[in-house]
């Protein structure tokens, strides 16, 4: 079963790129040239920040949302 996170995309100016964040994930964010491409980058660093988690044995949050990405 996917593990689920809320995304929040938006358009940053400064970046002139797509800025994709999973806020209950601290830090993971990813950006893009297109929505698409920003979707896809924050689901790769979505995976890596779980991975990088469990590595270091910390606890990873459990999603809250109910509009969720996996």
């Amino acid at each position: 079963m996917p593990i689920r996170y809320e995304v929040i995309i938006y358009w940053s100016r400064e970046d002139q790129a797509y800025i994709a964040q999973a806020p209950e994930l601290a830090g993971c964010m990813a950006d893009g040239q297109t929505y698409q491409e920003a979707i896809s980058n924050v689901e790769t660093v979505i995976k890596e920040w779980i991975d990088t988690a469990r590595e270091l044995k910390r606890p990873v949050p459990e999603p809250r949302g109910k509009l969720m990405y996996a």
